[in-house]
């Protein structure tokens, strides 16, 4: 499957393509406001998407909404720990509004709210070696994620864009034993915006329940709150169970669900967003 293209708009950023069906304004700079809502509904219209997904600062919301777009997850103090952020969606097609998967999105969230607490954090297994991933790991990380994902919104089945990434603003976090990788996560980081993205979570079937996802995101909060991050969060398949009862459990608040928002493993999937507060 093709993977979605990302361009600017100005100094904004923006993915969009037919793998999601979507155009994601990743992240807007104030200059590039409002003309940039012209330029992405243009897009979505040329290409025939059937959403437009935006992730902006509350300044931005009534612009948006004059257009069409609605608020479909929030988060206070996204910016720096002092401006609120939005996820801002406009639906092209009305079938993009109907999830089938409805029933189990609030099963789902419903569990993981019951689950929320503040138990301490799951101390690694003495076998398993917890660290930072290298470009020399890309390899192994790309065949681990082949094997979790048979597709994914960004290509991280290719070793030469995961080891790219590291060299600009994404941190991977692993679990080995002997030398084999069980488990992946990464942070996203936002240095101007002050806060991170935790993403890309992936454990091979055999290991899953070993709690090895929620240590590696513990290590990458360490790692967040040590370079003056504010705020953590992260787009989590509405549908599963253990990654949002993960984020629940550290303490994650939610807040509000993406309706069939993001392509993963070839179906268009709703999406929770939860988030968490590092710092004062």
């Amino acid at each position: 499957m093709a993977i979605d293209q990302i361009e600017t708009f100005g100094e904004s950023l923006i993915q969009h393509g037919p793998a999601n069906n979507r155009v994601y304004l990743m992240k807007l700079k104030r200059e590039d406001f409002p003309q940039i809502i012209g330029f992405i509904n243009g897009l979505a219209l040329l290409h025939g998407y059937s959403k437009v997904f935006a992730k902006v600062p509350a300044y931005a919301r009534a612009g948006f909404e004059q257009e069409g777009y609605q608020v479909e997850a929030a988060i206070p103090g996204f910016y720096n720990g002092r401006k609120d952020g939005l996820f801002m969606s406009r639906y092209f097609h009305p079938d993009r509004l109907i999830d089938h998967a409805a029933d189990r999105v609030h099963e789902v969230l419903q569990t993981a709210m019951e689950k929320k607490s503040n138990e301490p954090e799951a101390q690694p297994q003495s076998d398993i070696e917890q660290r930072l991933a290298i470009p020399s790991d890309s390899a192994q990380m790309a065949e681990l994620y082949r094997k979790v994902f048979a597709s994914y919104p960004f290509p991280i089945h290719d070793p030469a864009y995961l080891a790219g990434t590291m060299a600009e603003n994404v941190i991977y976090a692993g679990s080995w034993e002997n030398g084999q990788l069980l488990a992946l996560a990464s942070a996203e980081v936002d240095p101007e915006g002050g806060n991170a993205e935790m993403t890309d979570f992936a454990t091979t079937p055999e290991c899953r329940g070993r709690g090895l996802a929620n240590q590696l995101l513990g290590k990458l909060e360490s790692l967040m709150a040590q370079a003056d991050i504010q705020t953590c969060y992260t787009i989590a398949r509405a549908t599963s169970f253990g990654m949002n009862i993960t984020f629940a459990k550290n303490g994650y608040e939610f807040g509000g669900t993406l309706i069939k928002n993001t392509q993963i493993s070839g179906t268009l999937e709703s999406m929770n967003v939860w988030h968490k507060k590092l710092s004062s």
